[in-house]
């Protein structure tokens, strides 16, 4: 097994351990999640039923503060029947006097037809004492209450003015502050959820609590707000007696509903770490393989650079001691073939020189010098169009190219097929199409292929794909893949450049 089989076989593996992780996170996550939006359903019902006890106990008061409202009323009422007895012809005077005298609580000012003060009862002595205190107390009666109205005979009246006892505003205090206690519960929750305290219409807001005052800074939001909260859960209706309903909304409190994304969060947040970390690490692996083919390439054409002289210099001694000279020409077409390929290792290590040349020229050429050197077996079909394409290239390095991949060709058809080359003129430039009937690639080798290493060959080093890779994007800037492959029926390799 390769080191690439091993890699994939690998990949998988720690996508699956990863996959597993994330899964089970998540899991226990929204198990957590679970767990503590039940214990905040739990006091958000209780929260929710105290606020309803209290909002009985609130309409009780009100109601009770209505009774006793309507009670001080009546016993104006009865205290101007009896100043009326009093001043009329009567037989039981001790029951008016008794009627007069109960009525200890309840401030009353008696005035004749013209609002001329003629008795009162109940009032501070700085004012009962006082015209000017008792005029100024009148104007209050007047203004609170409607007087009760005492008719005499002859249709003479006096009016009964009168106002709230002092117990009365006591309860009444008690009442207002029982109500602003009740809407503090309501804002400042145990549950800390976000609460919207509605008046009957569900759309005027009395108060808030616990909620982003963006989210109600309009009509149209505090409707969305109101109507969004009311989907979650039913509102708590307060009855405060008399037909006045007032509604509580609420929804989940702000930390569970983070608590619901924060996983989410979290694996986005690892996610970018890693994949800073992966592209950090993948270039500067990328750079360490760029100096281990440039030194190697340089070390390569060193290494060549001694014997190659020394060849040429044996071919020209042998030429000059009368050797066959067919003999001397074709050592000199290897010597010269020995330099080409030194020179191809020389500028792998540095930027080469493209210069614009006829493609279908140099694909010949580079076809013609394989056919001498591969079995007769193999046919080759070379398909070139007859106008020329031009494109910019460095032609010992794009033979090379050429030659490797024919190469491999061969050697996949085990020395016996058809090779076929073609030149295609394409919108984005020009492509060459090598197609052998060899025994093909599986699809998910395409890209494996081209990388360092990769080799089906049992004594292959897995380079040659990859320096054609690198030569055709890195020299070219052009795109060097696997067209199509079928296995057991061909590969067809693509090179495509950009027109010069």
């Amino acid at each position: 097994m390769n080191i690439y089989s091993r890699k994939q076989q690998w990949k998988w593996i720690l996508l699956v351990v990863a996959l597993i992780i994330v899964f089970t996170s998540l899991w226990y996550t929204n198990k957590l999640v679970k767990r503590i939006a039940d214990d905040e359903r739990v006091k958000i019902k209780l929260w929710a039923d105290a606020v309803q006890r209290k909002a009985k106990l609130v309409k009780f008061t009100n109601d009770l503060f209505q009774k006793l409202q309507e009670e001080e009323r009546k016993k104006a009422e009865l205290y101007a029947y009896a100043t009326k007895q009093l001043n009329g012809d009567i037989t039981d005077i001790s029951f008016v006097l008794k009627v007069l005298q109960d009525n200890t609580t309840v401030p009353v000012i008696l005035t004749d037809d013209n609002y001329n003060v003629t008795a009162s009862r109940n009032l501070d002595s700085t004012i009962a004492n006082n015209k000017d205190s008792l005029k100024k107390e009148l104007e209050v009666m007047r203004k609170n209450y409607q007087p009760v109205v005492i008719d005499y005979y002859r249709g003479k009246k006096n009016y009964l003015f009168y106002k709230d006892s002092r117990l009365f505003n006591d309860i009444k205090v008690v009442f207002d502050n029982l109500i602003e206690s009740f809407i503090s519960e309501v804002v400042i929750n145990s549950a800390a959820v976000p609460v919207i305290y509605t008046d009957s219409s569900q759309v005027t807001i009395i108060e808030v609590g616990n909620i982003d005052s963006a989210k109600i800074n309009s009509p149209e939001r505090i409707k969305a707000t109101i109507k969004q909260m009311e989907l979650q859960n039913v509102p708590i209706e307060i009855d405060l007696g008399e037909g006045h309903k007032n509604y509580i909304f609420y929804e989940e409190s702000a930390m569970l509903t983070q608590l619901k994304y924060y996983p989410y969060v979290q694996f986005g947040v690892i996610g970018v770490f890693l994949l800073i970390a992966y592209i950090l690490f993948s270039t500067a692996r990328k750079a360490e393989q760029d100096q281990v083919w440039v030194g190697m390439s340089k070390e390569t054409a060193h290494q060549l650079g001694t014997p190659l002289s020394s060849l040429m210099a044996w071919t020209e001694y042998l030429k000059a001691n009368g050797t066959d000279e067919s003999i001397v020409n074709e050592m000199n077409r290897d010597v010269m073939r020995l330099h080409m390929i030194t020179e191809r290792f020389s500028k792998i290590g540095s930027q080469p020189t493209l210069q614009d040349e006829d493609i279908g020229v140099v694909v010949k050429n580079a076809i013609d010098y394989l056919k001498q050197r591969t079995s007769k077996n193999v046919n080759y079909i070379l398909e070139i169009p007859e106008t020329e394409i031009h494109a910019q290239l460095s032609v010992p390095l794009f033979e090379w190219v050429i030659e490797n991949i024919c190469k491999n060709a061969v050697d996949a058809m085990d020395g016996k097929g058809e090779l076929k080359i073609t030149v295609i003129d394409i919108p984005e430039g020009v492509a060459i199409d090598i197609a052998d009937t060899g025994k093909g690639i599986h699809k998910s080798k395409f890209k494996s292929v081209f990388k360092p290493g990769y080799t089906t060959k049992k004594r292959g080093w897995g380079l040659g794909l990859s320096l054609c890779k690198r030569i055709i994007e890195n020299y070219h800037n052009g795109k060097i893949f696997v067209l199509q492959s079928e296995e057991n029926k061909g590969t067809t390799f693509r090179i495509v450049l950009k027109r010069g």
